[in-house]
């Protein structure tokens, strides 16, 4: 059967977790999935669009809402897989459509809940002796009675976070009560944070595609487990944070490694780590891990994103929007249409 692909994007605020809130991103993603619409369709695969004849600079020509209502109409308009480029959660509408068969790209939305909690993804993959950051977590109950065994500065973080927002450094016990206190009271993110140690060493993200049959150089590869992509190094970092990709683009703070730094044991036995975290979650679309180097030089993983930004070059006016994904799809030889057509072909359904 031929593809019939529709673009979903994040049209609300996904529930509270526990007490736990994940900001929404403004825009819920439309930005990246026009982007990936537009990819497909220069690509003469049939995207279903909310109108006819979408602008191509208009984002929300090119994608539905991630409601009953907006999965319903690109269903009712011919849609026969459904790209899933928002924030998943348990009792999301798409389950439903799930249990009935359609074709998918994306997350289950039960595993995607479950981890982007990174406080228990950092716990379960430290059960699997997965190199992570020391932690403590910090929550209404504990914020007046807390220790940490490692040294300032200190990260403080979000439980359920979006790229940088809401991360910061803090170099003592008063910047740290005063973080506490306004991340508490702005209510943006819930009742618990964490603190984890921070690394001084080079920070790399490297991004893990699903296993399936991939065309590479020409040629469809099968790749039996999770795969690296070639990790991205980040620079010019703010205040120790790389900064959020819509506020400085990644192009101009994040390069592709050489091929001889790839070939650094270091790097290689990240890469391998995060192909054994991308497996433990089961990631059925690209996850994008952080890793960053210790005074020892060993990279440890503090970040396992399971939607990455998937932003990229398709449309005219958006050549400086390739996302850290896109930037190390170009290394095996992809362009962005090239990086979007494979995550296509591994779209997967219960029969």
């Amino acid at each position: 059967m031929s593809k019939s692909v529709a673009i979903l994007y994040q049209a609300q605020e996904p529930p509270l977790v526990d007490g736990i809130k994940k900001p929404m991103k403004p825009g819920g993603y439309s930005d990246s999935g026009a982007d990936i619409a537009y990819s497909l369709h220069q690509q003469s695969i049939e995207v279903i669009t909310p109108i006819e004849i979408p602008a191509v600079e208009n984002d929300l020509d090119w994608v539905f809402p991630d409601t009953k209502e907006g999965i319903q109409n690109a269903m009712e308009k011919g849609a026969n897989v459904l790209w899933l480029n928002t924030v998943l959660f348990t009792g999301h509408p798409i389950e439903k459509v799930i249990a009935e068969g359609i074709s998918i790209v994306g997350q289950i939305p039960a595993d995607a809940e479950r981890f982007d909690d990174k406080w228990q993804t950092n716990l379960l993959l430290t059960k699997h002796h997965i190199p992570i950051p020391k932690s403590v977590l910090i929550t209404q109950d504990n914020y007046n009675d807390f220790s940490i065994d490692f040294p300032f500065p200190v990260v403080a973080k979000p439980i359920r976070g979006r790229g940088s927002q809401g991360v910061s450094i803090v170099n003592n016990d008063s910047e740290l009560i005063s973080v506490i206190k306004n991340m508490f009271d702005s209510h943006q993110f819930g009742d618990a944070l964490y603190l984890e140690e921070f690394l001084q060493g080079e920070e790399i993200t490297i991004t893990i595609m699903p296993p399936g049959d991939y065309v590479i150089g020409n040629k469809t590869v099968k790749k039996d487990k999770h795969w690296s992509l070639p990790p991205v190094k980040r620079f010019n970092h703010q205040n120790g944070i790389a900064p959020y990709n819509g506020t400085v683009a990644v192009i101009d703070n994040s390069a592709v490694l050489t091929d001889e730094e790839i070939q650094d044991h270091e790097i290689e036995k990240a890469m391998i780590e995060c192909e054994k975290a991308a497996a433990i979650v089961q990631a059925k679309v690209p996850v994008r891990i952080d890793c960053r180097a210790n005074d020892k030089g060993d990279f440890l993983l503090f970040d396992l994103n399971m939607k990455p930004n998937m932003t990229g070059a398709s449309r005219p006016q958006r050549q400086d929007q390739d996302s850290l994904t896109a930037l190390s799809a170009r290394k095996i030889g992809w362009t962005f249409d090239d990086l979007i057509l494979n995550m296509l072909n591994q779209s997967w359904h219960i029969s």
